[in-house]
């Protein structure tokens, strides 16, 4: 007689559960780590248009090129600003979802110790019929010889 766990399929889809929340996870946590990096990207482009352009103080320009160089300055910082408050949003989101996974993984947990613990029991009394078993047979060879 093998081993059986009543609640398997409830089990089964616990463990499911657990898993699709795990990658909703995961997505929200690539999504924060995609807008630093593009954050990243626009300081360094921002770092590197002052410094040209303190380079360029000294020499001789367009009033056109300046005003161009300001706005597209502007519109870096508009779109971190952007990005900033993404990441924030992204961060409440995994608050949530960090909060709905261990859920999940709780409940999972649960049933795998009942079954852990289930299983321990089951393999016990087996031990238990076994031994039983060959008892018997001992005691029966033992009668026969007798």
């Amino acid at each position: 007689m093998a081993f059986e766990f009543t609640l398997q399929t409830v089990l089964r889809a616990r463990i499911i559960i657990e898993e699709r929340e795990e990658r909703l996870l995961q997505k929200i946590l690539i999504e924060i780590a995609e807008c630093m990096r593009k954050i990243a990207r626009l300081d360094a482009q921002m770092a590197l248009a002052n410094a040209a352009r303190k380079t360029a103080v000294l020499q001789s320009s367009l009033a056109r090129t300046l005003h161009g160089e300001y706005g597209e300055m502007q519109e870096w910082k508009r779109v971190r600003e952007l990005l900033a408050g993404q990441v924030n949003k992204f961060e409440e989101l995994k608050d949530i979802q960090l909060r709905v996974y261990s859920a999940a993984r709780q409940n999972r947990e649960l049933l795998t110790e009942m079954r852990a613990t289930k299983r321990d029991v089951y393999n016990a009394e087996l031990a238990h019929r076994e031994q039983s078993t060959l008892d018997d047979n001992f005691i029966a060879r033992r009668s026969l010889v007798s």
